[in-house]
């Protein structure tokens, strides 16, 4: 029986004039029908799409949709990240006005290219420049141009330990109130505000597969002491503490670090090369040694995609180098710089970063297969960091002890002195090494030299000078003279 408001009323507004009573009923029953189908149809749409997620795939740019197809990542890995791309409408509205935004960083051209097409796609009207720039590019000239009141860049990448300089000169802008800046660890902030860490490489061991069982790598870096296992020149090192050891020692502390090299160089005799450290990868594999330590995550996967018998293991804490960004004060384009920089930490920007440059997202929630070489050997482990404080402050002491490990353990010897003789103009110095006279050899291109604190020639040595010197023994070629 239809409800009240249905019911059959025939007169001359009810559109049934000249039907009988029964062919009226007949026709507004299925009238009826034809509402009450209507009506549930339309509830069914309604809660239908209530319930269904928001099609957040359609909203992706196409450029993030071919990149995550390329890797073969699903879209799914982008779901919840839709707030990390939202900005004050201020500083959209505010860049879209100022113009294009300069860049200045270490990536090529094309990398750039690459990585900057989502975000084109997703803030259309942000324009921007890009520049390639070597060190004196990069870190000297904006800055002498930043003191005339001039801008050569807006944002730099790649500043290293001249940020010191930068942050002196009150040139830095902060970017504490950057949304996406929150999702990153503590060691990946600049704790006055200033640089934000924004790309990872990694610095760990590589060992070769078929002398080395992955099982039986140490799960810190202390198991690499056991002088029974690892001794008898199974570790080939380089010297290059800068790349591991400085954040070891920025982890642990000086008493674990002078614990670490004493037996390390003592106990465990590591072959101690003179190989760059691509070139021990290479040695590596050709099973020269067992393991070599510092290896960067990228070259040994360049060689283990290719079929080489090598594979990669990372200790607790994990060495790492940060790539830093930072932007200048009071340069013209101060929201362009918020929402590029905002973006560069977003899910989409280190993906993006990695698909352009292969380079290491500092988000622990993106360490996996399709973007990180060797996910197993950092995702969920302890993470130490190299940021421009640690630089700045502990790496001339942790300098200062590993050399002088280093340099014992491979014979060589520093002995402080007066200079007695300049021999050949500077070629040949003579000293007295305790109750011996000295010789050592002066490389124009291989020895080191400084004098009052300046870089110095063979030419500027005088004789009763008191000077340092570092060298295999007399008669050898000085690794370094410096004098006052």
């Amino acid at each position: 029986m239809p409800p009240a408001a249905a019911r059959l009323c025939i007169g001359p507004a009810s559109g049934f004039q000249g039907l009988t009573r029964d062919a009226a009923r007949r026709v507004e029953q299925r009238r009826y029908r034809m509402i009450r189908i209507t009506a549930a149809v339309s509830a069914a749409f309604l809660a239908a799409v209530a319930a269904a997620p928001a099609p957040r795939a359609a909203d992706l740019p196409q450029a993030t949709r071919d990149m995550l197809m390329e890797l073969k990542i699903d879209e799914k890995l982008l779901a919840g990240s839709e707030k990390e791309y939202e900005v004050p409408a201020a500083w959209l509205a505010g860049a879209k006005k100022e113009g294009a935004l300069k860049i200045i960083g270490t990536w090529d051209p094309s990398q750039h290219r690459k990585y900057m097409k989502p975000f084109q796609e997703r803030y259309p009207g942000v324009k921007f420049d890009y520049t390639r720039a070597g060190r004196s590019d990069r870190t000297v000239k904006p800055l002498l141009a930043f003191k005339e009141g001039r801008y050569l860049g807006d944002v730099i990448s790649g500043l290293g330990n001249a940020y010191f300089i930068y942050r002196d000169s009150k040139a830095l802008m902060k970017l504490t109130d950057l949304p996406n800046a929150r999702l990153l660890g503590d060691d990946l902030l600049d704790p006055a505000g200033f640089w934000i860490g924004h790309q990872a490489s990694y610095w760990c061991v590589s060992y070769n597969k078929n002398l080395v069982k992955q099982a039986d790598l140490p799960r810190t870096w202390d198991g690499f002491l056991d002088a029974a296992k690892w001794g008898n020149g199974r570790i080939g090192m380089g010297n290059r503490a800068n790349l591991w050891f400085l954040q070891l020692w920025k982890a642990h502390g000086v008493d674990w670090a002078r614990n670490f090299m004493d037996k390390l160089f003592n106990e465990v005799k590591p072959q101690q090369r003179k190989e760059g450290m691509n070139a021990l990868v290479g040695l590596v594999i050709a099973g020269e040694f067992a393991v070599t330590i510092p290896s960067a995550m990228y070259r040994v996967s360049q060689l283990a995609d290719k079929g080489a018998p090598v594979g990669y293991h990372c200790p607790e804490p994990v060495p790492s180098t940060v790539q830093s960004i930072v932007a200048l004060n009071g340069n013209p384009h101060p929201n362009g710089t918020r929402v590029y920089i905002n973006w560069m930490l977003s899910k989409e920007g280190q993906i993006a970063q990695y698909y352009a440059l292969q380079a290491s997202s500092v988000r622990e929630e993106l360490q996996i297969p399709e973007l990180v070489a060797f996910p197993e050997a950092v995702k969920g482990k302890k993470k130490t960091f190299r940021d421009p404080e640690t630089l700045q402050q502990t790496w001339p002491q942790v300098l200062k002890a590993w050399s002088a490990h280093w340099d014992s353990a491979s014979g060589v010897k520093t002995v402080t002195a007066k200079l007695d003789k300049v021999i050949r103009g500077g070629r040949q110095l003579q000293f007295k090494a305790g109750k011996s006279t000295h010789t050592v050899k002066i490389s124009q291109s291989r020895t080191a030299m400084r004098v009052a604190g300046k870089k110095a020639g063979r030419g500027d040595f005088k004789e009763g000078m008191q000077c340092t010197f570092v060298y295999p023994d007399d008669k050898g070629e000085a690794r370094e003279v410096i004098c006052k």
